[in-house]
């Protein structure tokens, strides 16, 4: 039984962090898309020096894009590979991208190392925030 003099609650606070499961699979392939394409013109748009940096992006951005296009989601296209395998190729491609400019020897270009290195982590928070179930 409530009281009446018992303490109002306090109000609700609206916590506007991003969360695991509050990105839509539908909006995840959407952007992995736009991050697959951004990847293919990158090293034109911010003129990476070197030869590697340049292959490496075109070559990420051509995986990105295969990946969304064969995985069993909203905005896949043939549709034969499972959720399982594109959250686990998810955090491959996260983990590629952040250490590409060091296996590879370009830290050099200040751009494609900042370049690879924010995409491999704003995937990689992408993929965390993402919900790969249906609700």
């Amino acid at each position: 039984m409530n009281s009446v003099n018992a303490p109002p609650k306090p109000p609700v606070r609206q916590d506007r962090r991003l969360r695991r499961n509050s990105v839509p699979l539908f909006v995840h392939g959407l952007v992995e898309y736009g991050v697959g394409a951004l990847s293919i013109v990158a090293p034109f748009l911010l003129s990476f020096d070197s030869d590697s940096a340049k292959v490496t992006s075109i070559l990420l951005g051509a995986a990105i894009i295969v990946m969304g296009f064969v995985t069993e989601s909203p905005t896949g296209v043939s549709r034969s590979m499972p959720i399982a395998s594109h959250v686990v190729l998810d955090y491959v491609v996260s983990l590629f991208a952040i250490v590409s400019p060091f296996v590879f020897g370009f830290t050099d270009d200040a751009a494609a190392t900042a370049y690879f290195v924010v995409v491999g982590v704003g995937f990689l928070l992408l993929s965390i925030a993402t919900r790969y179930r249906k609700a």
